[in-house]
């Protein structure tokens, strides 16, 4: 898990300090000299002011699109208002050169002594180096697994649980307040089929022979030692008894048991939630009649018949039948939706609607990680959303990330995985095998829209085609590497880093973009941004290395030559912080040996 994040102010005072950041600042501080000069307007709005590394590394090392954007402000050409900004820039001693491209945009070169000074801020700022004030604060509710509590969890939730809980360390990183949820779906029908599979165990252990476990009931050895343990607090008081006289009890039972399992499976993965809410009492509560009176009061509620199924023909049981209907299509769904069955229960749909709303009474924004099988419902609860703050007359930022399902492959063999026949891989057996590590990078290495395999064998294997293995690697390789500088009297230090050589430098610039990549990453819900960037770090790390094969002055340690020694050292020592910073967000050790 990720560090407590820093006070708003000290992560600002934070991020001001990186080299990207500084020089966001110089440009902006020439932008602010043309205002006073009357070559911009006064507070000409400068937010869609980007400074960012150009796609094309030879054309320098920093771009600015200032002109491009600022010149209708200013009354001129990009190209005239261009030309003013590199005049100035071009006067600041840590900048090389600042050229214009194309039709306005600017390309800058900086100092060697720039690159130099940042790896000095890396290693002032340690673990806190990548943090950002970006969040001001907000407080964010991420909802996530939320799996239904009948059984351990299994591969089908892992990947969304780690999407969900790196979002999370992620957003805490980036300034931003969590809140991280857990929605316990223990009201539905499924749940019911659980108390009542459980009643069967219940009288296996009780004496009885049970036979074959019914169709339609869970038949996983899970619920043996729950309904060992009905029958030790029960004894046969419910063996023969009525279903309406057990199945409350043994629902309240078996879900708290779920729950116990699923908690402890989460631990397996250092996952832990804030926040259990569970749709049963949210329903005691009278959460959702109360969401329907607001809904209501705001003319978000009516009463309607839904309209046949279209393209087919409907159902012989299908009949018109009066509804309450959420005015969904104001906000962009296909049609209203139905809050209530005919039977006066509420849909899955209205417990959800009043789900959303009690969630946002306690955050400024929602994120809901879904599996692909909820994909169909996100415009209906975006609607919900949205109609809940136009009602409040607020802005609710929300963000519905599908997750994709994990095909787990042994022997070149996808493996099939079914609940309720009782033929599943669960997560604890998964971790045991491959540990928790190789689980939570592995399932960032794709984006979590895109379908994923998990090899056994291949999240194991030791290549550079294995991207956990291929970032841990390359943090063990700086520790080995510092351990064997020390052995041979050789230590990190900042004081001749000046002795780096360009493709020395090119290791730092790489570095220095983690800032970014986590701003990036944050804003845009992404946490897998961060795995793509260690590995394209721990291969520029892995490529420098292996120039000393054949090049051994280009080695980390050069014997006769302590001043540079020290300096490489304190360039490696710099890119295992950054390695250890990112796979921290992610949840993952950076180990020392491999």
């Amino acid at each position: 898990m990720s560090e407590i994040p820093a006070p708003a102010a000290a992560a600002a005072a934070l991020a001001a300090t990186t080299v990207h950041a500084a020089f966001a600042a110089k440009v902006d501080a020439v932008l602010a000299a043309l205002e006073t000069e009357g070559a911009l307007p006064a507070a000409t709005p400068r937010s869609n002011v980007a400074v960012e590394p150009p796609r094309d590394p030879s054309h320098g090392d920093l771009a600015t699109n200032a002109a491009m954007v600022l010149a209708k402000s200013a009354k001129t050409n990009p190209r005239a208002l261009a030309e003013k900004i590199t005049e100035k820039l071009a006067a600041d001693p840590d900048i090389v050169s600042a050229e214009i491209a194309g039709p306005g945009f600017i390309n800058m070169r900086l100092s060697d002594s720039a690159w130099q000074q940042e790896l000095g801020t890396i290693a002032a700022l340690g673990a806190d180096y990548g943090r950002s004030p970006m969040g001001g604060g907000l407080s964010v509710n991420v909802e996530y697994v939320s799996a239904n509590p009948t059984g351990p969890m299994h591969m089908g939730h892992c990947r969304g649980a780690v999407v969900g809980d790196a979002l999370a360390a992620l957003l805490e990183y980036s300034g931003h307040r969590v809140i991280r949820e857990y929605y316990v779906n223990d009201a539905g029908g499924q749940v019911d089929v659980l108390a009542r599979s459980v009643h069967l165990r219940y009288r296996e252990a009780l004496g009885e022979d049970i036979g074959a476990i019914p169709e339609g009931l869970y038949p996983g050895d899970y619920l043996i030692p729950v309904g060992q343990t009905l029958a030790a607090d029960f004894g046969d008081r419910f063996k023969d008894a009525d279903e309406s006289q057990w199945l409350e009890p043994f629902r309240k039972h078996a879900v708290a048991a779920m729950m116990d399992m699923i908690k402890a499976d989460l631990a397996s993965l250092d996952i832990h939630h804030d926040v259990f809410a569970s749709e049963a009492v949210l329903q005691a509560d009278g959460k959702p009649h109360a969401a329907e009176q607001w809904l209501r009061q705001h003319d978000l509620v009516y009463d309607g018949v839904l309209e046949a199924p279209k393209g087919k023909a409907p159902p012989e049981d299908w009949e018109a039948v009066e509804l309450p209907l959420f005015r969904s299509t104001r906000f962009g769904d296909d049609q209203d939706r139905p809050i209530k069955k005919s039977d006066g229960k509420w849909t899955y749909f209205g417990a959800d609607l009043a789900y959303h709303m009690q969630k946002a009474e306690n955050a400024d924004a929602l994120i809901n990680i879904w599996g692909a099988d909820h994909a169909g419902t996100v415009k209906r609860i975006k609607a919900a959303v949205a109609a809940l703050a136009e009602g409040e007359g607020k802005t609710i930022p929300f963000d519905v990330k599908v997750v994709q399902m994990v095909q787990l492959m042994r022997d070149g063999e996808p493996l099939k995985m079914s609940k309720r026949s009782g033929n599943f891989v669960t997560l604890a057996d998964m971790v045991e095998e491959v540990g928790k590590d190789v689980v939570r990078f592995t399932m960032l290495t794709r984006k979590p829209e895109a379908q994923m395999e998990f090899d056994f064998a291949k999240v194991i294997e030791a290549s550079k085609e294995n991207p956990v293995f291929y970032v841990q690697y390359a943090h063990a390789r700086v520790h080995s590497t510092l351990l064997k500088g020390a052995k041979e009297g050789f230590f990190p230090s900042p004081d001749h880093t000046a002795l780096l050589g360009a493709e020395e430098l090119d290791l730092v610039k790489q570095a220095a973009q983690f800032p970014r990549i986590v701003e990036a990453a944050a804003a845009a819900r992404e946490p897998h941004r961060i795995a793509f960037y260690l590995y394209d770090l721990a291969g520029a790390f892995h490529a420098y290395y292996n120039l000393g094969n054949d090049r051994p002055e280009k080695r980390f340690i050069v014997a006769q030559q302590a001043d540079l020694s020290a300096a490489r050292l304190f360039l490696a020592s710099q890119i295992g912080q950054i390695i250890r910073n990112g796979l921290a967000l992610l949840g993952v050790e950076a180990v020392e040996e491999m």
